[in-house]
C-alpha cells in the first residue's frame, strides 16, 4: 500500500533524507523513529506529498504521489503534530467542509460514530478557541478519518491527550489496522510504538539504520539478550547506549 524507493529530500547542500527505501502492507503499522533531526517528519511530509522529494519515488495504493497527487491524497490522511483548524469554523462545520472537499454525500452517517468515538459530539456547535488542546486533536482525527482513508501518517497522535485518550486513540489505530489500513506512525514515545506497531523502521542523519518487524530489529540489536525493549533497542541502534 506504501511504496518507497529511494526517497530523497535536500535543502541546499543538506540531506535532511538519503537514498530512503521500505513498504508498509495493509494492516500493518510502522514505526518511524529517529533521534532529533533525523528527518522523520521531513520523511511522513514527502510520503504524504506535502512537500515533494528531491529524488525517488513514493506510491500510495498504486498511485505515485508526484505524478498522481490527487489520486494519491485520496487515499490518505496525514495527521501532523500540531492540529491545523480553521478558527471560524465549528466542529460540525469542520466536518461538512471536509465532506464537500472529497465529495461525501450523506456525510452525517460517517460522521458521527467518528465524534462519539474520539468523544467530542457534545462540542460539535463549539469553535476551535472553545476547545482544548486534546479536543482539537481529536477533532482533527476526526476530520482526516472521515473520508475513510486507506493510507493514515500520524506525527506524535498523543500530544495534549489525557490518559483516556490517549488509550482510545492507541485502540483506534489498532483497529483501524485490523480494518486493513496501512498506518505509519512517528513518536518518541517508544512504549506506544512498542504497543501498537508491527514493524519499525529507525532513521539516523537521514538514513536507514534497521527496517523490519519488530521482533526481526530486536533479534539484530539484543546481542542474545532476552526481553530488550524497544528503548534499548533505540538507543544501541541509533549509537546512545555503551552496550
Amino acid at each position: 500500500m506504501i511504496e518507497v524507493q529511494g526517497l530523497m529530500k535536500r535543502y541546499r547542500d543538506f540531506a535532511a533524507v538519503h537514498d530512503l527505501s521500505f513498504a508498509v502492507g495493509p494492516g500493518e503499522v510502522l514505526g518511524l523513529v529517529g533521534p532529533n533531526g533525523a528527518g522523520t517528519t521531513t520523511t511522513l511530509r514527502c510520503l504524504a506529498g506535502i512537500i515533494p522529494a528531491t529524488a525517488g519515488s513514493v506510491r500510495i495504493a498504486g498511485h505515485d504521489i508526484a505524478t498522481a497527487a490527487v489520486a494519491a491524497k485520496r487515499m490518505l490522511a496525514f495527521f501532523p503534530d500540531e492540529p491545523r483548524l480553521f478558527e471560524y469554523l465549528t466542529v460540525r462545520q469542520h466536518l461538512n467542509f471536509v465532506a464537500r472537499i472529497y465529495g461525501i454525500h450523506d456525510h452525517a452517517t460517517l460522521a458521527q460514530p467518528l465524534l462519539e468515538e474520539f468523544e467530542i459530539a457534545d462540542k460539535a456547535d463549539q469553535l476551535p478557541g472553545e476547545l482544548s488542546r486534546g479536543m482539537k486533536q481529536k477533532l482533527a482525527i476526526t476530520c482526516g478519518l472521515l473520508h475513510q482513508p486507506k493510507v493514515m501518517f500520524f506525527d506524535e497522535p498523543l500530544t495534549g491527550l489525557d490518559p483516556l485518550g490517549i488509550r482510545r486513540m492507541k485502540n483506534s489505530i489498532v483497529k483501524r489496522a485490523r480494518e486493513g489500513a496501512t498506518i505509519v506512525l512517528s513518536s518518541h514515545l517508544l512504549h506506544l510504538l512498542e504497543e501498537v506497531c508491527t514493524h519499525v523502521l529507525i532513521l539516523k542523519q537521514g538514513e536507514k539504520i534497521a527496517d523490519g518487524t519488530i521482533a526481526d530489529v530486536a533479534a539484530r540489536f539484543s546481542n542474545g539478550e532476552t526481553g530488550v525493549n524497544l528503548e534499548e533497542i533505540f538507543l544501541r541502534a541509533t549509537g546512545g547506549s555503551e552496550r
